[in-house]
Order: C-alpha cells, then structure tokens, then sequence
C-alpha cells in the first residue's frame, strides 16, 4: 500500500508545482504588461514634456490631408532645416476643415496643408492673406488675388482601369463615356466628405459637361450604384484587385501605383480635365503665424517643388520647374469661382442622396 500512497503524493507534488510555477508566470506577464504599459505611459510623457519643453518661437501646428508619405518627408526636412518642432494633425480634406474651423477660435492651429484650393476660396473666412517669397515664379492662374492660400501642387484628375478585364478597345475614354450603362456600378470612387479630391472630381465634371449639381449630383450618384469607397486610398487597390473595372483618381496616385507594381493603367479623359493644385494657408488666430509663413515659403521652394515633382510624380506650381517627361492634356479652363461657390450645394446633395440631410 505504502507505494500506492508515495505514487499519489509525487502526483500532488507535481501538480502543485506546476501550480505555483503557472502563478509565477502570470504573475511575471502582468508584470510585464505593467512594465510596457508603465514605458509607453513615460513616452507618452517624455513626448508632451518635450513640446512644452520647446519655446513658443520653434512651434507650428500643422493640420494635413496628405498621407504620410507625402507629408513626413517635407516637414521632417522643415524641421530639420529651420529647427521649429512640428505638431501634426492628419484627416480626410473635409474633416480638418471643419476641425480647424472649430479649433482656430481657440488659436489651435497654424497651417493648413493639403486639399484643393477650390475648398481654400470657399472657405476663406478661416485664413488670413500671407504672399509666398517667392510668389513671382509660381503659376498664376493658381495664385489667390488676396494671397488668402498658396498653390503646391499640380493634380490633374485621370481614369484608371484593370488591364486584365478591360479590353484596349473597351477603354473609357472620356467622362462621357464613363456614363454608358455598361461601367453602372464598376466606377471606384471615395465620399467627397472623405475625400478633397472627389470633390475636385465632381466640379471638374459639371465643368466639362456644364451642368449644374442637382443635375449631375443624382446622374453621378446611380451611375456609382450605391457603391462609394470611404477612402481614396482604396480606390487603387479596388480596380487592381478587379472589385471595380475602372477608377477616377490623380495623375499622382496612379503614376506611383503603377511604379509599385500595381496591375493598372492609366488613361487622361479626352473630352478635358482639371488640374487644380492642393494647397496650403496660415489659419485665423494661428499662434505661431511667423513659422506658418516660412513653412509656406518651404513648400513652395526650389528644393521642395523639385523633390515632389521627382518622389510623389506631382507637378510643380514653379514655373521654373518644368518635367518634360509629363505629357500634356486637354486641360479644361477651370473656373475656381464657380466651383468655390457651389461646395456647400454639392454637400448637401451628396448627402441627402445618403440619407444624411442635415449633417
């Protein structure tokens, strides 16, 4: 019997031991978590102490609807160049709109960096005037008579189609086209509330079609059968992957896609497009107004301009950068005015059709 009992006790032993070794452990991983949480909690300290720590000359609040990849390199170099600490904000064209709108009456912002200029001349209440350094040399069909914003970039707006399902022959070719019943509900387009360019879009069609907004809106709007992307940052990846046949987006985006890898190609609609230009602006009550100024001096540089042009595929504003690789286009006279004008109706449209009137 005495073995029988010693067999039993070595089981408990080991159960034990087992036991106490798995408390350890659980003990050691909450440890752990309450060492990583602990560490992040100082970064997040050591981050806040080192803004505040900064005097009040070396700051600037930017808010962006670039993507990163865009925005980061240009205001790491601004950093680095002028040695003024940089807080960003990113979001949707319309979404830091309105932020801004909201934060600007506490003195909460600076800049405004990225969205077309369309959006900047609707909203001009929210900047003050500052006249680039270098205004001289920039296109002036894109400059502001006020200096209200500057111009960055040149984007002029393209189709973009899945080269394994479409045929040469079947390529649409001009918005015109894009409206046969045969591409109803293949179209990859982002919400304009989303999205600064769908805005752009849209204008750039009535433009071409003269036709005004709760014509086209509706027309538009059932041709995309209820299918609307949340972001223009999938519009790429939709049509490549063949979810949608074709897309409308910027020269930019589908250059770099198409550099990427990306099974796509691109076609520039014959019956004429927009090029408007993104932009940038010192907001109302900006706290940091001298720096908000020297950052819009960067961006439209030499240096930067050409750093676009060769990186991001974007054309510059700078008359003395020219890429003759670009090809030309049938570029549409575009009327900023108009399209400025027609923005809040053009939203209410938009979302009405999407059952959210009043927001």
């Amino acid at each position: 019997m005495k073995p029988v009992i010693m067999m039993n006790s070595s089981k408990g032993i080991s159960k034990l031991i087992k036991a106490v070794i798995m408390i350890c452990m659980a003990g050691a991983a909450m440890l752990l978590l309450s060492s990583c949480a602990n560490t992040q909690r100082k970064e997040e300290i050591k981050n806040t102490s080192a803004k505040y720590s900064v005097p009040s000359e070396k700051q600037l609040i930017v808010y962006t609807s670039h993507k990163e990849e865009v925005y980061l390199p240009i205001i790491r170099e601004f950093e680095d160049r002028t040695g003024i600490w940089v807080e960003i904000h990113q979001g949707g064209t319309a979404q830091i709109f309105t932020e801004v709108r909201d934060i600007s009456k506490q003195g909460g912002c600076d800049i405004v960096f990225g969205g077309g200029i369309e959006s900047y001349k609707a909203q001009k209440d929210l900047f003050v005037p500052y006249e680039a350094e270098e205004k001289k040399v920039l296109n002036e069909k894109y400059l502001d008579a006020d200096n209200y914003y500057t111009p960055f970039t040149e984007l002029p707006i393209v189709f973009v189609y899945n080269k394994k399902m479409i045929s040469y022959s079947e390529i649409p070719r001009s918005w015109k086209m894009l409206f046969d019943e045969k591409w109803r509900g293949q179209i990859a387009f982002a919400d304009p509330d989303k999205s600064g360019t769908s805005y752009t879009i849209i204008s750039t069609m009535e433009q071409v079609f003269n036709e005004e907004p709760d014509s086209l809106i509706p027309r538009f709007f059932d041709q995309l059968g209820g299918k609307i992307l949340a972001s223009s940052g999938d519009i790429i990846p939709k049509v490549a992957d063949g979810s949608f046949l074709v897309g409308i987006t910027l020269e930019e985006t589908a250059k770099k896609a198409m550099e990427q890898g990306y099974d796509i190609a691109m076609v520039y609609p014959e019956d004429g497009t927009s090029t408007v230009p993104d932009g940038c602006a010192v907001v109302r009550n900006a706290p940091h107004s001298y720096n908000a100024g020297r950052f819009i001096d960067f961006v439209v540089s030499f240096d930067t301009q050409k750093y676009a042009e060769d990186k991001f595929y974007r054309r510059s504003v700078r008359t003395d950068i020219r890429d003759s690789s670009y090809r030309s286009i049938n570029q549409i006279d575009f009327d900023l005015d108009k399209s400025a004008r027609q923005e809040a109706q053009v939203f209410a449209l938009w979302r009405a059709l999407l059952g959210q009137e009043g927001e």
